[in-house]
């Protein structure tokens, strides 16, 4: 096995999909098949269990993932040793919302590609609950997340603002909200909720501290999802203020307010502790630790 090989294996480990992963690292996906073919026979053990439906990474899979990844670490620690020239190469990989790749991300790409310009950067988008699973599934070097209530040990965090959670209502349907005495009535008003993450246990857990049991209209993946069911009147969610204020539809959205308020979201850059040891990403670090400089002495 080399290099080339274990990284298509850890791509792959992270999409969970054949096609996805070949048309990402420019192979056809036979010959994606036919590399981990090749290692499934050089361990004798059986990394992915796939049919036509699904690919799962065996628990043998996932031993040989920490290995790769291993490898692949010291690897790149390897070539920057070798190298003769203080120019920093090699590649990062991010994760990060929607949102946050348009409102956080573009101050520090900035500069960093102004300073490491031979450095390329893998970005990729999705649902902000999946951040923290990503980074621990070694799928990105950092991701932007927002600060859970427990903190992994080996996970750090560097904070870069603030953002309220807030209820949402559509402006077009204000029958959406239910009232009753003056009061919302939780029981009528339909509820539009994350299937999972931060957002979802915030939002739980102030119903149960007021002793609610919420309608709930639909569970979804995403709050750009949540605030486009709102906006036709589906019915009420729960997002961050910051995705709201960056959405092409928040001319269509009013905040509803509450009492209490719900609990406030931290956002900021998350990597692995051990990743620091590698100088694309300590390099990013210390960019995003100069951009946000006030915003950090602040808190």
């Amino acid at each position: 096995m080399n290099i080339r090989e274990l990284k298509l294996f850890k791509h792959l480990c992270g999409t969970l999909h054949f096609a996805r992963s070949s048309r990402a690292c420019h192979v056809t996906p036979s010959a994606l098949t036919r590399i981990i073919q090749r290692l499934e026979e050089e361990l004798g053990e059986q990394l992915f269990l796939r049919d036509n439906r699904s690919v799962i990474l065996t628990p043998a899979g996932m031993a040989f993932r920490s290995y790769a990844d291993d490898v692949i670490q010291r690897y790149e620690l390897l070539q920057e040793e070798f190298s003769k020239e203080n120019v920093l190469g090699g590649e990062i990989s991010l994760y990060s919302s929607v949102t946050a790749a348009y409102s956080i991300l573009p101050a520090i790409f900035q500069k960093f590609r102004s300073v490491n310009p031979e450095v390329h950067i893998n970005l990729q988008t999705g649902d902000a609950a999946l951040a923290l699973t990503k980074l621990q599934n070694r799928e990105a070097d950092i991701t932007v997340a927002a600060l859970p209530d427990n903190l992994p040990e080996h996970v750090e965090f560097l904070k870069i603002l603030e953002t309220p959670l807030v209820f949402i209502v559509p402006v077009a349907f204000p029958e959406t909200v239910q009232y009753k005495r003056g009061k919302v009535d939780w029981q009528r008003t339909p509820v539009i909720t994350a299937d999972f993450g931060l957002s979802r246990e915030r939002s739980d857990r102030w119903f149960q501290e007021k002793g609610v049991n919420p309608s709930i209209y639909a569970q979804v993946a995403g709050n750009e999802a949540i605030i486009a069911m709102v906006a036709l009147g589906c019915g009420v969610g729960v997002v961050p203020e910051l995705v709201l204020e960056k959405s092409p539809l928040k001319e269509q959205i009013n905040i509803l307010a509450v009492s209490p308020e719900l609990q406030s979201f931290s956002i900021g850059i998350c990597t692995v502790k051990k990743n620091r040891r590698l100088s694309q990403v300590a390099a990013f670090w210390e960019i995003a630790v100069q951009e946000f400089e006030g915003v950090l002495k602040a808190h």
